[in-house]
Parts: structure tokens; sequence; C-alpha cells
């Protein structure tokens, strides 16, 4: 649709201009700091950052119903920017100018409502919001997008012409950030950290692909993250990891986008999602706080963090009702089908604590919780969602193993809708369905496939055969027909076929 189409008194606001003031805020000692410099974490106590934009009242302006207008038209513009998180541009980072925004593709990712065996098994509507159909197939693309195109801007301004950037990840983190690293290839080098071993094939090769610098060293992500954060406390480097404020920012529109798949109704909605890291539930809780302030939504949501009990440290904290009480302890982490959450040590565990009061207190009751599952109960969930016409990977497994605790726990009440994240696409962790197909876990991740989820190939070859088809072997008519006939056979009764002569009943 083209500008000139839309209607007079919401065209003005359809392309937006930088019109922000933003800072980052410590959650430490509480000081402000300039965005002119990349800053990770505070110069003054080394607590950990968020970003705040000083002017977004001034900004908005409006009331919540035009703020729904016009993000509801802004989403039919044919604009390369905008077609993407930064549909909701004023409220993730309007200071950057809409031509060195980054976009390749993320965001408005589908939400995909459960069939009736699920909803059965669950007893509650839910739909899955699949960020596995992001570019790099996980959910990190939102945050990263935010993030480089920060650089990109930031970058250019300061006439800056080479910037190494750098992450520790389990996976998702690395192939995001040396995508994204390698379409703005003029101006970024990419190098990432990754614990060996710990990574799967399929995410391993993404990064290699992008052409970044792939470091692999022992331990886990804990201590892959420490590694990175010495190194840009001491070096010139871009720092892409959730300590990053921006990839907040960006992370944040998955609250908006739910919020507009919904008509701007969440109040009986039940958001779930795993918390790794921490930096993905801090957006989330961030972006719906931000909407219900600006009144374009009316209620908050109920959000349920979970986390595996082979690494809970989020869990461990809010079992203490009393906030007075609460003291959050690491943990030493287990090996977990969700590879993505197996960190013991959040980094943004400061922006958690800060942004959960927010929400329950605006909210005026408690709305958000924390839930432990088992990796057993992660892997059936994965493979279950799957075998119903889902695509979610051990963490979109994580999320329905939540949700389904959280039921049984009474969290979610009757008439509540989940909207549970699949951070990414079952593909990039098929090396633990094949574990469970083959039932080849080892004893420490404790699960033990269920023989109904089992699923393998299954060859036919007639012994009644003197020869196959094989590459370069044609057969002859005869031998052809016969393979073709007993072929058939055996697949018709192998899958209890009956022919055509039988009566359809």
């Amino acid at each position: 649709m083209k500008l000139k189409d839309f209607p007079s008194d919401i065209r003005e606001f359809i392309i937006p201009k930088p019109q922000g003031r933003m800072h980052y805020r410590c959650l430490g000692c509480r000081k402000e700091f300039s965005i002119n410099e990349l800053l990770y974490i505070c110069p003054e106590c080394s607590s950990v950052l968020m970003l705040e934009i000083e002017n977004l009242s001034e900004i908005l302006g409006s009331d919540g119903r035009q703020w729904q207008r016009i993000f509801d038209f802004r989403k039919m513009i044919n604009h390369q920017a905008l077609k993407g998180i930064f549909r909701f541009y004023e409220f993730i980072a309007p200071v950057i100018p809409l031509e060195y925004i980054v976009y390749l593709g993320e965001g408005s990712t589908p939400l995909v409502r459960a069939n009736s065996h699920l909803k059965e098994l669950t007893g509650r509507d839910f739909y899955f919001k699949n960020d596995g159909q992001n570019p790099s197939a996980s959910f990190k693309d939102r945050g990263m997008a935010c993030a480089l195109s920060f650089i990109n801007y930031w970058a250019r301004k300061n006439n800056i012409n080479r910037v190494l950037s750098i992450c520790a990840s389990t996976g998702d983190t690395s192939a995001s950030a040396a995508l994204y690293a390698s379409y703005l290839e003029e101006l970024l080098s990419s190098a990432v950290l990754l614990p060996h071993g710990k990574v799967t094939p399929q995410q391993l090769s993404q990064p290699l692909g992008s052409g970044a610098r792939v470091i692999e060293i022992p331990g886990v992500f804990d201590d892959c993250m420490k590694v990175v954060e010495a190194l840009s406390e001491k070096y010139h480097v871009a720092l892409l990891n959730s300590k990053n404020s921006w990839r907040i920012q960006g992370q944040e529109s998955f609250s908006y986008e739910i919020c507009q798949d919904f008509d701007y109704s969440v109040g009986d909605k039940v958001v779930v999602l795993p918390i790794g890291n921490a930096g993905n539930i801090t957006a989330v809780i961030s972006g719906f706080i931000k909407f219900f302030r600006a009144g374009i939504i009316r209620e908050l949501p109920r959000i349920i963090g979970v986390q595996s009990e082979h690494a809970d440290p989020v869990y461990r904290y809010y079992l203490e009702d009393d906030p007075d009480k609460r003291k959050f302890i690491p943990v030493n982490v287990k090996s977990s089908v969700a590879q993505a959450a197996m960190i013991g040590n959040p980094v943004s565990m400061p922006r958690v604590m800060e942004v959960v009061d927010e929400y329950n207190n605006l909210a005026g009751e408690k709305r958000i919780f924390v839930v432990q599952v088992k990796e057993q109960e992660i892997m059936d969930c994965m493979i279950i969602a799957n075998r119903n016409g889902n695509i979610v990977c051990t963490q979109g497994g994580e999320s329905l193993a939540g949700f389904i605790r959280a039921i049984r726990e009474g969290i979610v009440e009757e008439g509540e809708i989940g909207v549970l994240d699949s951070t990414a696409h079952m593909l990039k962790f098929i090396t633990f369905q094949e574990m469970y197909f083959e039932d080849q876990f080892p004893p420490e991740f404790e699960v033990r496939p269920r023989e109904e989820l089992k699923n393998r190939p299954v060859l036919i070859r007639p012994e009644t055969l003197r020869v196959c088809p094989e590459p370069g072997k044609v057969l002859d008519k005869e031998e052809f027909s016969i393979f073709v006939k007993d072929t058939v056979k055996q697949i018709a009764e192998l899958l209890d076929l009956r022919p055509k002569t039988d009566k359809i009943t």
C-alpha cells in the first residue's frame, strides 16, 4: 500500500522520524550515561544497564487507540525498514534514522493455534509463536536487528570504519550475530565463542557459513560469557550478547506483535517462555509495560517463565515469596536438552528483578510466575508438539511443559489462552530428536524415550527380488515390474491398506 492511499489523519505518522532521546540507566548506582559510546556495564559500578527513552511521553502524544491505528496501518506500508520489528519504531529505538536500519526478514512471526489433540492434552486453548521462522531460525534476530542497526548508525556517525563484533553463545546468538554482521561486512567482522561440544552441529554450521571466526573453549556458556565480558572490558569490540541493552530493546517486539495479533486484547492471555540468560523474559515484560503505560493495552497478560531442573537459578530465587528474604544464587548447570537455556548465572537477572516488580505493581497483583520442569517433560513435549503440526525446538518443548505444569499448579485459570514461545526452529535441535528416537541419551540427561513417540524409517526390500534399482543400474522391464508389484504389496501390508475393490466405510 502506498503512503498516498492511507487516511489523511494517519499519513504523517506512518513513516517515523528520529526524534527520541535515549540514555543508559544503571540498575546498580542508578546513574545515567550517554548512548554516544557503546556501553555494556556501568562505568562506575559495573552493574547491568537498561536503555530508557527519555521523551517517550512526548513522542507518543496520542491515546492508545491512535497508536493501535498507526501500527495497524504501518503493517501495510511497503517500506523495507518498517517491515520487521521497527514497525514499533517509537517504542524500540526512536534515535536511529531509517536508512541505517538493518532488516533481514526478522519479526512478524506467526501464531499457530494448537490443534484439537494438543488442546485436549493441556485442557486449554493455546498458540505457539514460532520465532524459529526468523532469518537465522531463532528469536535472537529480533534483538540483533536492533543492536546491529544501532552499531551501523553509531559507527557511521562517528566515522568508525571497522568494528569487531563478538559474543558468547550456546548456538542461537552466534548464528544470529554472525548473520547480521555478515550483512554489514564492509563495517563489521564477527567472532563467536562457543562451549566445546555443547552446541549442535546444525548451530555450529551457521556462524561458520556466515564467515565468522568461531572459537571453541572448554566449559559451558557461563564460562564463555566470562571470557567475552573480559574481552569487551579490555579491547575495542562490540559485544552482542544480551548484556548489550540494544538487544533487549529489539526483543520487546515479541510482546508488541502478540498485542497486535490479538487486536490489543491480552488480559486473558498467558505468555510462556524459557528463561535462559533472562534477556528475553526481561524484554517481553518490558514490552508489555510500555504498551500498558501508553494505553495501547488495557490489561497485562499473565507471564510464566520456565526453567529445567538442570538449570533453574531464577526458579529457586522466586521460590521465596518474601522479597526481602530472596537471595539470588547462581547454580552449576547439568546437561540439558534445552541447550539455549542451560545457563546457571543469567546476565540479565538484575533486569528481571527490576521489571518483575514494576509489572506486578502495575497489574495490582502477581502476574509473573516461574515454574520448573524435568528434562523428560521437555523432550516429550517437543516430540508431541511436532507430531501435531508444529516446528518447535527443545526450548519450545520447555514452554509447552511449563504451560502444562502451570495448569496443574493452578497458575493458569479457566478460559485463559496460552501463547507459547518456540524460540528456534526444530531443525537446529534435530540431534536431540535423533537421540530420542534411537534411545541414545547419556544417563546425565535423565531422558527415557516413550515407545509410542519413537519414529524410525522402515526399509522395504522384498526377499523375492533378485535385483533392486540402484544408481547407475537400470532394471529390465520384467525385473522392474516385479520390483514395483512386490514393493507395493509389502507397503500395503505394512500400512494396512484396503484395496479399492473393498467398500469404504
